[in-house]
């Protein structure tokens, strides 16, 4: 049975896209947009058989969370992921503690959109294969929502990765690939391969840089 998604989100291209996206991921079916926090608890009043919402957090009636706790209130049961452009500690921790899934910050591709779902997916099929767990089977069922750094690319630390990532955060505008090496302290072969993961994973953006002679520079900015 398909996973009924409600997306929530107040920007209409954002909307569009975030609902082409469920609809291209295997084993999910859009169950609505909703386009404010009023929208989607009728909405949800009216569908009960809604299994997760994409919730952005500014809602142009009201907060997210406020969204979500009104929801809970109400009996609604629902999983959540945040799909969201707000990067304050805060209201990260705030979502947390109200039992949101995941938080996906904007923007992000497609790639990184699925893998999200797909880690739901992983951990819904758990929830129902599982009604008795052990410390084993508890563990297994809350690292396919959080999974562990060993999700990186083969070769690749998360220590490196946290040091690139703090480069490209502490930059003045974007970086190179050189550039960023120099920072890091490590070979620029090894850094770009860092730097095209987190473009790929949507936390970092592609930029051509033009000067000089030759072909143009990329230069990446933290997304």
């Amino acid at each position: 049975m398909s996973v009924r998604v409600l997306v929530v989100e107040d920007e209409q291209t954002a909307a569009e896209a975030h609902a082409a996206y469920v609809e291209r991921v295997p084993g999910f079916e859009l169950a609505g947009v909703a386009r404010s926090a009023g929208d989607a608890a009728r909405l949800l009043d009216a569908d009960r058989e809604v299994d997760l919402v994409l919730l952005d957090m500014h809602l142009p009636d009201g907060h997210g969370l406020g969204l979500l706790q009104r929801l809970r209130a109400a009996g609604h049961r629902c999983d959540v992921i945040a799909v969201t452009s707000a990067r304050d500690a805060d209201v990260v921790r705030a979502a947390v503690t109200h039992g949101v899934a995941h938080y996906l910050l904007k923007p992000f591709t497609y790639p990184t959109f699925r893998a999200k779902l797909e880690q739901y997916a992983a951990y819904r099929a758990s929830v129902a294969a599982d009604s008795d767990l052990d410390q084993d089977g508890v563990d297994a069922l809350l690292g396919s929502l959080r999974p562990t750094a060993s999700a990186l690319p083969k070769g690749m630390s998360p220590e490196t990765l946290r040091a690139v990532s703090a480069a490209l955060r502490d930059a003045d505008g974007g970086l190179s690939a050189t550039e960023a090496a120099a920072a890091v302290g490590a070979s620029r072969v090894t850094v770009r391969r860092y730097l095209e993961h987190l473009a790929d994973t949507g936390r970092a953006e592609r930029h051509p840089r033009y000067g000089g002679s030759g072909r143009p520079e990329v230069e990446y900015r933290r997304a």
